[in-house]
C-alpha cells in the first residue's frame, strides 16, 4: 500500500470541483498554488509526493523534486513531457486522456460529413443565394463507406462506434495486439506484423487519433499518401507532426488525395501564411473542440480512478510509457 501525504496542485478549478478533489485525495494534504508561482512550486515540491498539474510541461524543477513520486497532468497530449528522464529518475506521468474523447470522436465525424456533402460549397452557394452547385448528384454520404481508424484509444474507440452506428465499415490500427473494440470490424495490430498499408488502401476516410511520439512522429508521409485512394480524405484529430504536412500539401495540390479535416499542426497558431490555408477540399479548425459537459468532473474521475491504484500499486490510466517518448522539436500551445 503507498501512502500519499502531500499533494501539490496547480489547477484553476472552482471550488465545488476542488473540494472534491481534496476528497479523492483524503487524508492527504493539499497545496494549492497558482501555475505561475514558481517561487511557491519550488518549496511545495520539497515535500509533495503527488502533483496534480494543469500544464504538460515538466521542467528540471520536478526531475529534482526530492519526494515526488507521480505526476498527474490535467492534459491529453503528454509529448512536451515525454522525455527520457522521466524514465531515469522514475517518475509515473499521467494525463486526462479521453475525458474529451466523445466530443472529439464528435469533431472526426464533422470533418467526414463536411468533406463527404462537400459542405462549403454549399454555403457559397447559399451566400451567394444560388441553388445548387455543381455535381451535387454524384456525391456520397457516409452509409457503407469505408473509415480507416489509426490509434483505439479513447477518441478511436468512441469513433468506431459512432461510425458503426452510422452503417460505415469501420477499420482499426493499433500498437498492440488485442481483440477488436465494439464497433471495429476488422482491426490490424502493429504487434501482430501488420502495416497501416492495407488500412490505407481500402479506407474512404483515415483518421488520425494517435498520440505523438517519436514512432508516430511523421507517420504519415509521401509513401502514405500514395496508398490512399484518390477519392480519399484524411482527417487528422492527433497531434500535426504526426502528419508530414509538406507531403499533405503536395498531395492535395495534386489531387493524390480527396481532402482534409485538420484540426493540429506542426506550428500553432497555424501561420497566416501558411499553404494549408489554401488547399483544395481543406477543413481547418483551430485546434479545439466544443467541450463535454463537466469536463473537469471527468478530469477528476480519472485522477480519483488513479489515486485508487496508485494506493494499490496497481498500472495507472493514462500513463506514460517509454515507447511514448518524443524528442523531436516539440509543438507549441497545445490543448485539451
Amino acid at each position: 500500500m503507498r501512502d500519499i501525504k502531500v499533494v501539490l496542485t496547480t489547477v484553476d478549478y472552482n471550488e465545488e470541483h476542488y473540494r472534491r478533489l481534496e476528497q479523492v485525495f483524503e487524508p492527504a494534504s493539499l497545496i494549492r498554488l497558482r501555475s505561475d508561482d514558481r517561487e511557491g512550486i519550488w518549496q511545495a515540491l520539497e515535500v509533495a509526493d503527488v502533483a496534480v498539474l494543469a500544464g504538460d510541461i515538466l521542467d528540471e524543477r520536478f526531475f529534482q523534486a526530492p519526494q515526488l513520486r507521480w505526476i498527474h497532468c490535467d492534459h491529453a497530449g503528454l509529448n512536451k513531457s515525454a522525455r527520457p528522464e522521466l524514465f531515469e529518475r522514475g517518475l509515473l506521468v499521467t494525463s486526462s486522456a479521453g475525458r474529451s474523447s466523445p466530443a472529439l470522436a464528435e469533431h472526426a465525424l464533422f470533418f467526414m460529413l463536411a468533406l463527404a456533402y462537400r459542405y462549403p460549397r454549399f454555403l457559397d452557394a447559399q451566400r451567394a443565394h444560388r441553388w445548387g452547385v455543381p455535381g451535387q448528384n454524384e456525391l456520397r454520404g457516409l452509409y457503407g463507406r469505408t473509415v480507416g481508424i489509426i490509434g483505439m484509444g479513447n477518441i478511436g474507440a468512441e469513433l468506431a462506434v459512432r461510425a458503426k452506428a452510422m452503417g460505415m465499415r469501420v477499420l482499426g490500427y493499433r500498437r498492440s495486439s488485442a481483440p477488436p473494440p465494439p464497433g471495429v470490424d476488422r482491426l490490424f495490430c502493429a504487434a501482430d506484423g501488420y502495416s497501416l498499408n492495407e488500412l490505407l488502401a481500402e479506407s474512404d476516410f483515415v483518421v488520425l487519433a494517435i498520440p505523438l511520439s517519436n514512432a508516430t512522429h511523421h507517420l504519415i508521409g509521401r509513401k502514405e499518401l500514395t496508398m490512399m485512394k484518390r477519392t480519399a480524405c484524411i482527417i487528422n484529430m492527433a497531434r500535426g507532426a504526426v502528419i508530414d504536412e509538406e507531403a499533405l500539401i503536395e498531395a492535395l495540390y495534386a489531387g493524390q488525395i480527396g481532402g482534409a479535416g485538420l484540426d493540429a499542426f506542426t506550428q500553432e497558431p497555424l501561420s497566416p501564411d501558411s499553404p494549408l490555408w489554401d488547399t483544395p477540399n481543406t477543413l481547418i479548425t483551430p485546434h479545439t473542440t466544443p467541450q463535454v459537459p463537466d469536463r473537469t468532473g471527468r478530469s477528476i474521475d480519472i485522477i480519483a480512478e488513479n489515486v485508487r491504484r496508485y494506493r494499490l500499486g496497481e498500472p495507472l490510466l493514462n500513463e506514460l510509457m517509454p515507447e511514448d517518448v518524443y524528442t523531436h522539436t516539440l509543438e507549441s500551445n497545445e490543448k485539451r
